[in-house]
């Protein structure tokens, strides 16, 4: 059997993002699991807002191309967002758009989806932990006809998460962060 594959994708591209921490951690948690683990960032794959006269005139662009066949070279893929206005940044919704839009030879559109199982993940500051994005991005997925693990992670207070090595300091969060890892793994690996 293949080397299970997780793609890890942090929802955020600002520069100390605490959900982009939390996907460096999910990512070692991964590794540590027995994973291949590739962690990416969205600003390597710009994307204009979604617009269907867009997608007509120019069809879908080379960056979603490219994240789609990402996602498809791998088995199971984490998606750690952070919460804007009690949902998902733009940034991570049009990435979505524009990916289910993506349709190789021999598949359907948003096959991409279909095929692999998702996890979910989210870093707030506040004592909610980004729950209500994590909610707008199940139901996202869910409309993409994906597989998305019950086990998800939304990190309370993540500003004081951290011990000086970057490492979760609160024994529940670690908990909660190795059954998203378990979930991911075994439901992938089913999934193979």
């Amino acid at each position: 059997m293949s080397a299970l594959k997780i793609l890890v994708i942090p929802g955020s591209l600002r520069s100390g993002s605490l959900n982009a921490k939390l996907a460096a951690v999910a990512a070692h948690e991964l590794a540590r699991s027995g994973a291949d683990v590739t962690r990416i960032s969205l600003a390597d794959f710009p994307l204009p807002i979604y617009d269907g006269d867009l997608q007509a005139k120019s069809g879908v662009p080379k960056h979603a191309i490219n994240l789609k066949r990402m996602m498809s070279a791998h088995h199971g893929v984490l998606i750690v967002t952070p919460e804007y206005n009690a949902s998902v940044p733009p940034l991570v919704k049009n990435t979505i758009d524009w990916v289910s839009r993506v349709q190789d030879a021999h598949e359907n559109r948003g096959q991409v989806f279909r095929d692999r199982v998702f996890a979910i993940a989210s870093a707030s500051g506040g004592r909610l932990g980004g729950t209500r994005a994590l909610s707008a991005l199940r139901l996202i997925l869910s409309a993409c006809h994906a597989t998305v693990i019950a086990n998800q992670l939304a990190l309370s207070f993540a500003d004081e998460a951290y011990d000086e090595m970057d490492k979760l300091k609160n024994s529940a969060d670690s908990e909660a962060l190795k059954a998203l890892v378990r979930q991911l793994i075994d439901v992938s690996q089913r999934m193979m």
